[in-house]
């Protein structure tokens, strides 16, 4: 990993320095690229989240191979875990990467490792229909995200993504706010209750929602009929001064838990950090960031590779919390002062 780490450093330069630590620190304000917006706050707010979070560490118990096996919208996976949906590896990452090359390795080094990975959306066109041929080019071993356009792009790239062979597909609506596109002449937007419940009706298979972060929203989004939906800030991305995404999670899932499924991103880098997630109620784990610099520095094998760290993180977290199945981790793993 230590030298998939340095050369992803060489190739992507001053568009992410892969630091020791990834904070946002060094980064705030770099979007393009892969920084928070603005002050960088909420990209900050998400990692500090997730470090302020505590195990209780037990040792007298009887789990020595606790299992990470799960399903998750229907998928066998080999852990609870996806690669979050980030794209423009030209324009966010440098100019001489390839978009398909990029976001192949990620979604077939997702795939070898028993995990699945998703695909991003944007302008100009060459960016998403790189991802469904990925997605198709592993038959249909990816996840799709479409940002809230209008109805006639939305639906018109979900034919698409369907054709290529999803059968879930995701909405960033945390991408609402973004007027860059607006002035680009393809206008996003939030969505009522009522027209989110219209566009699940329309959707080909499952929908996942992501950008959601207070115990309203998702309501909301479980009465529209949504099957899953990520508590996310996008990142940091998309709004400054944000919570991170750890902080609100506990809340949304009192609020929602067993009526869809509870995914969350937002600073996990390590799998203790989604051991941390799944006792704060979450159901899976979107990891962003350091699947960019795997892929870049290593291809599909070095995304093979960070998720074989990732588990072995998580197994070593799970024996040292006495966790013996993702599927049922136990809040009280966390130390509560």
């Amino acid at each position: 990993m230590k030298e998939i780490r340095q050369k992803a450093k060489e190739l992507l330069k001053e568009h992410c320095r892969v630091c020791p630590e990834c904070n946002g620190k060094i980064c705030s304000g770099e979007v393009p690229g892969m920084g928070g917006l603005g002050t960088g706050s909420s990209f900050r707010a998400n990692v500090e989240a997730l470090a302020a979070v505590r195990f209780n560490m037990r040792t007298l118990h009887d789990v020595a191979e606790p299992k990470t096996g799960c399903n998750l919208l229907g998928l066998d996976l080999d852990m609870p875990v996806m690669a979050a949906p980030i794209g423009g590896a030209s324009f966010n990452m440098g100019k001489d990467l390839d978009e398909y090359e990029y976001i192949h390795s990620v979604l077939a080094g997702s795939v070898d490792a028993g995990v699945i990975g998703c695909t991003g959306d944007g302008v100009p066109e060459w960016l998403y229909k790189a991802g469904y041929k990925a997605i198709r080019d592993l038959e249909g071993r990816g996840i799709p995200f479409i940002k809230p356009w209008d109805d006639a792009e939305f639906f018109m790239k979900v034919e698409e993504a369907a054709d290529a062979g999803a059968t879930i597909f995701g909405m960033d609506i945390d991408a609402c706010g973004l007027i860059t596109l607006k002035k680009m002449g393809r206008p996003v937007s939030p969505k009522t209750p009522a027209k989110l419940a219209e566009l699940k009706k329309r959707i080909p298979g499952k929908l996942i929602l992501k950008g959601i972060m207070t115990p309203g929203d998702a309501r909301a989004a479980a009465d529209a009929g949504v099957e899953a939906i990520v508590v996310s800030n996008h990142g940091g991305r998309v709004l400054d001064h944000a919570p991170g995404g750890a902080e609100v999670l506990p809340a949304v899932a009192a609020a929602v838990k067993g009526q869809l499924t509870i995914l969350a991103d937002g600073g996990v880098r390590s799998g203790a950090d989604v051991l941390k997630m799944l006792a704060l109620g979450a159901d899976g784990v979107l990891i962003g960031r350091p699947l960019v610099w795997a892929s870049v520095g290593g291809g599909r094998e070095g995304v093979r590779k960070y998720w074989e760290k990732i588990k072995g993180e998580l197994m070593s977290s799970m024996v040292l919390t006495g966790c013996g199945d993702v599927r049922s981790v136990d809040p009280k793993i966390i130390y509560q002062k």
